[in-house]
């Protein structure tokens, strides 16, 4: 049996150990020191011990205190509540009970050693507390205690004054933290004795408990094992994480972590007000719209402030914002306007409508042209000529936007067809530079010279030939 017990022990202590990989999941290691005190006589034993839990609470008549630090224990936590430990404790007993006569049956300070291992679930979880922690426990260990004048099983002098044996315990407890690193810890553990001649008790136990072990690299109050951003101090909420800039998303998620702004703008201001984030917005302080990237225009012709030429006009794209001109008024544009400069039609292209000479002005002119007299074989005018001149001009002014075209043509006297010819281009061209000097524009008018190739009358008869010397304009084709 004893070899048993120690069996149980060594893989108890084993366990306890050598099995652990992780007292919380923050702060996995806890150390508590305290006192404690055994309690013998609540065993179901025959007296001067007594039945189960029989004045379980009598400090003063059944329990053994050390006044001293005597307990000491560390576990670590594993996962999910529980936790894996070993403690030793020492105690001197001087209580055992209650005689049948009800005499305080005492002891002579009896040495009490234990080395337990336990196994520990936290019952905080379950009752939804963090400061206050439940716990309940199991395991073994094994305890002496000093033979005495109830626990003597020496048969000879050379006998152990230890008697000792392995133990099968469970625990309840309660523990209160004061931080997430101190507390204080109660605990009672009944201990049942694998050999008769161990007695078995009650072990009670007060202590200050560490909890250890735990890294906050960054020191923001979060360990490292829950902190997604352990090298950089960060919030609870936001797992460790920071919000440099206040607004309550955390840097990650914020597009603009240094800025103060709104979730719906992932973490960005709108500072103008214009409903685009300051991190899309080209005009970030002054309000826009969504189509010019957050750019104000002020003439809404859909061109921003800053790239329109003609800001408070409204005016197409084409044109840099700028409205297209009309520089004469006359309802065409310039762009389209082939008389940008004169008053002009739609139907014209923006030019003045051309007002061509009636019929009877035509042959007025027609008329007028042939009655102007030349000097013989030369281009120069007579004198009479120029009353006509003057009525011709008169009538070519009347049609400012009609051209005309000045014919000189000869008889056949002479024999030499070249001079004709010439002279004929001469007398067509003197016409021409009288009416440019008197102010007709120079391309309204042109001049040809015909000779003696398209005579009105016969050449044979001197009136013939009267008629067939002649200077005519027309109105050009």
């Amino acid at each position: 049996m004893k070899n048993l017990s120690r069996l149980i022990l060594t893989t108890l202590l084993v366990f306890a150990i050598g099995n652990v990989n992780a007292q919380d999941e923050n702060n996995p290691w806890q150390l508590t020191i305290g006192i404690n005190a055994v309690d013998v006589f609540p065993v179901g034993e025959d007296a001067p011990q007594g039945d189960y839990f029989q004045e379980f609470y009598n400090v003063e008549d059944h329990w053994s205190i050390l006044p001293a630090v005597s307990l000491i224990s560390l576990q670590k936590y594993i996962d999910d509540g529980f936790s894996v430990g070993i403690s030793g404790s020492i105690n001197r007993l001087d209580k055992w009970g209650t005689a049948q006569d009800g005499t305080l049956a005492s002891v002579d300070n009896l040495m009490y050693y234990a080395v337990d291992g336990s196994v520990k679930y936290s019952l905080s979880e379950l009752f939804k507390t963090k400061k206050i922690e439940p716990f309940v426990g199991f395991g073994g260990g094994y305890t002496w205690i000093e033979e005495g004048t109830y626990n003597t099983i020496s048969t000879d002098e050379s006998a152990s004054d230890l008697v000792g044996s392995g133990t099968l315990n469970g625990t309840v407890g309660l523990a209160y933290w004061f931080s997430d690193n101190i507390g204080i810890t109660a605990q009672s553990t009944y201990k049942h004795s694998f050999n008769d001649y161990l007695t078995k008790h009650f072990q009670h136990s007060v202590g200050i408990a560490l909890k250890f072990g735990g890294t906050d690299t960054d020191g923001d109050g979060i360990y490292d094992k829950h902190d997604l951003c352990p090298e950089v101090p960060g919030l609870e909420e936001f797992n460790g994480c920071p919000d440099s800039d206040g607004d309550g998303i955390e840097d990650s998620k914020d597009t603009c972590p240094e800025l103060a702004g709104l979730a719906e703008y992932n973490g960005c201001p709108d500072t103008d007000g214009d409903g685009v984030s300051d991190n899309n917005d080209s005009c970030p302080n002054e309000a826009g719209l969504k189509s010019l990237a957050g750019c104000p225009d002020a003439d809404a012709d859909g061109l921003a402030n800053a790239q329109d030429a003609c800001p408070n006009e409204a005016g197409p794209v084409a044109n840099n914002g700028c409205p297209w001109k009309d520089s004469d008024s006359d309802g065409v544009l310039d762009k389209d306007d082939n008389c940008p400069t004169e008053a002009g039609t739609v139907a014209n292209n923006g030019c003045p409508e051309v007002i061509f000479p009636s019929e009877e002005d035509q042959a007025q002119l027609i008329n007028y042209s042939r009655t102007i007299n030349f000097d013989l074989g030369k281009s120069s005018f007579k004198a009479d000529a120029y009353p006509t001149l003057q009525a011709i001009t008169a009538i070519l002014t009347a049609y400012p936007k009609a051209s005309f075209v000045v014919e000189g043509h000869t008889d056949s006297t002479g024999t030499n067809d070249n001079f004709n010819q010439l002279l004929s281009e001469r007398r067509a061209q003197k016409v021409v530079d009288y009416l440019v000097e008197n102010g007709v524009s120079a391309d309204r008018l042109a001049s040809a010279g015909f000779g003696e190739s398209k005579p009105m009358e016969s050449n044979m008869t001197a009136a013939g030939r009267s008629a067939n010397r002649r200077v005519e304009v027309k109105l050009a084709e």
